[in-house]
């Protein structure tokens, strides 16, 4: 290292098979930023932010996702349509035309870490073919200072070729786009998509196997924060419902936005060292720590520009998964070290469609596992091809397409947390209340978040007790008043004004739980069956 701390480590990639390539290795964001308008790969916005077009993958595209299938993994992932086997030969052939279609480039080339807690630390290095998707690793993943990098040792690497084409009949793969991890050589290699969320989202699935299985930590696809009593918070839910903006409270202190682990000594630490976040239809007012996170040193994704810049937030011509990545600490209030300790509420988020769900609940220790394994929200119309009025949508554990374990493996982790720590489980309900979607409306943001806080603060126990009711499909603990809420939107049955309707509703929604949890019931235990909704009225 240079007297004025920049870096001038040089590094070889012959050891990854990747032959005479020229490396520029851990660029500052400002070079990155750079380098990807020269390359003409991105412009910059009137934020001051990149912004980049992913090109034909906007999103993740998980029937691309495989894990190969091998000593280590044969007997202890949950094979099927999430968890696709690849065979060691077949990776090690794709990988071989991989470093050879790398070898003789420029390659961007970075080292970061994952998980804050140093005893679960991670080591990883990123290897892009592009100078966007390297600036992304150093927004999302954690930053070592330039003092660890004169001995740094990647346990990890990833390899990131967004231009190479498999072809699926010689390499295996179903079409030109995988996404690959390989737990005996750690190795998550990625070709043929430029969408920056298989990056994260490879060593978050790596992660979600090692922890459990190794670490006796529980790893999951939630966001977290801190109050000024040290009391920790959580928040699962699914892409939509919620999780980055209800977490990033300007009260409490963000511990991070999408993945965490939960330790055996109950403290929470957060796995990035960043945000990735949605923008459609961002708002200021609304979500003003995002909206200003929103600035040199972040990455726009896939947003409409006019001709000065000016991001027009509510255009999804190219996706409605427009997104922005961001350092932490373009975040304010955040927890200066992303470790939590003594976690007391967590919150599953869903955003039902339907309208039939409270907006706040509160759930047993069995109705908690069931609910964390159905991982619930809905789609509405307009939001996919095809889908012309809602339509509830299951992905266990929040977070399916990370997880290489059995969900239940998950859930029965959660639940001893959950004892041992005496954490309170609430149902959020971010979706329609008045009925469904075309008839009722969005439950008001100030609404949610005055639920949230009055569960965190105690006030909304206080007010209720004994006094919860019970609701008739659900059986979930509906409260009867909450502070600053109006009483009448506690109650979905009470807002639609037409009881016949909501139970019709409501009974169909149970049976599309009742038919999901089918594939888990076999690994169910008692307790966990016992949150199952009604699916026909009790006589």
């Amino acid at each position: 290292m240079s007297q004025s701390g920049q870096i001038t480590k040089t590094i070889s990639l012959k050891q990854y098979g990747i032959k005479s390539a020229s490396v520029h290795y851990q660029c500052s964001p400002q070079e990155l930023h750079n380098k990807t308008i020269a390359l003409q790969q991105g412009v910059e916005s009137s934020f001051g932010a990149l912004a980049i077009n992913t090109g034909e993958f906007t999103g993740r595209s998980p029937k691309d996702r495989f894990i190969v299938k091998d000593s280590i993994t044969k007997d202890k992932i949950w094979w099927g349509g999430i968890n696709i086997p690849f065979a060691p030969d077949d990776f090690d052939k794709l990988y071989s035309k991989v470093v050879d279609y790398l070898s003789h480039k420029p390659l961007f080339v970075r080292d970061a870490y994952a998980c804050a807690d140093p005893k679960y630390r991670i080591n990883i290095r990123v290897i892009n073919e592009y100078p966007w998707s390297n600036f992304f690793a150093y927004n999302m993943f954690l930053r070592p200072e330039p003092s660890e990098l004169e001995d740094f040792k990647p346990e990890w690497i990833i390899v990131n070729a967004p231009g190479f084409m498999a072809i699926s009949k010689e390499d295996g793969t179903r079409q030109h786009n995988f996404a690959i991890l390989n737990f005996t050589k750690k190795i998550a290699l990625i070709g043929g998509t430029g969408y920056t969320g298989e990056i994260k989202k490879g060593i978050f699935s790596a992660l979600n196997f090692i922890l459990p299985v190794y670490k006796n930590t529980l790893p999951m696809h939630c966001s977290a924060n801190v109050g000024k009593d040290g009391s920790t918070a959580i928040f699962f839910g699914l892409s939509g419902t919620g999780k980055t903006t209800l977490s990033t409270d300007p009260e409490r202190k963000l511990i991070g936005d999408d993945e965490h682990g939960w330790t055996a000594e109950n403290t929470i630490f957060n796995f990035e060292g960043g945000c990735y976040a949605k923008v459609i239809n961002l708002s200021k007012n609304q979500e003003p720590d995002i909206y200003n996170a929103i600035k040199k040193g972040a990455i726009l994704e896939n947003v409409i520009m006019d001709k000065d810049g000016h991001v027009d937030f509510t255009d999804q011509s190219i996706t409605p998964n427009t997104r922005v990545s961001y350092p932490i600490h373009h975040i304010n209030n955040i927890q200066p070290n992303s470790i939590g300790k003594n976690p007391k509420n967590i919150f599953f988020l869903t955003a039902d469609a339907f309208g039939v769900l409270p907006p706040i609940s509160k759930l047993t220790p069995g109705q908690a596992a069931y609910h964390f394994i159905s991982g619930y929200t809905a789609k509405v119309a307009g939001t996919e091809a095809g889908i012309n009025e809602p339509k509830p949508i299951f992905s266990a554990c929040f977070g399916a397409p990370f997880m290489p374990l059995h969900p239940t493996k998950y859930a029965e982790m959660l639940s001893a947390k959950m004892k041992s720590a005496g954490v309170t489980v609430w149902l959020v309900n971010t979706g329609w209340t008045g009925g469904p979607y075309g008839i009722g409306k969005r439950m008001e943001l100030k609404y949610t978040r005055a639920m949230i806080a009055a569960a965190m603060d105690g006030s909304l126990e206080a007010a209720n007790k004994d006094n919860y009711h019970i609701h008739s499909v659900f059986g979930v603990l509906q409260p009867r008043v909450c502070p600053n809420v109006p009483t009448a939107v506690l109650s979905p049955r009470k807002t639609w004004k037409n009881d016949e309707g909501f139970y019709i509703k409501a009974f169909a929604l149970a049976k599309s739980f009742v038919d999901n949890f089918k594939q888990f019931e076999e690994f169910a235990n008692p307790e966990i069956m016992s949150g199952a909704p009604n699916v026909k009225p009790k006589n």
